[in-house]
């Protein structure tokens, strides 16, 4: 159990990591925590929470993140619906 709440702070952590700077502080939606922890398990876990190395890996796989992940980052103001498209179109999608 333990282990289990230490992944979702390291989650929650990550996606903040994702959504801005290391210095910048600030709170991440329930929604967005719920939405990429899945991805960031199975993505990014090897990069410790808050570091840079977690921002890079998120960036890296971002093409494989999962819709609702996206989705959320996106409703919450932290990926531009823009980037999305420019990234999927990119990959011609």
């Amino acid at each position: 159990m333990t282990n289990i709440f230490t992944k979702a702070i390291a989650t929650a952590l990550t996606v903040a990591i994702v959504a801005g700077s290391a210095s910048s502080a600030f709170a991440v939606s329930s929604s967005v925590k719920y939405a990429c922890m899945g991805d960031y398990l199975s993505y990014c876990s090897g990069h410790a929470p808050g570091s840079a190395g977690v921002k890079s890996c998120m960036r890296a796989n971002g093409s494989k993140l999962s819709k609702s992940c996206v989705s959320a980052l996106v409703k919450a103001g932290y990926v531009s619906k823009a980037e999305v498209s420019r990234r999927a179109a990119s990959l011609g999608r």
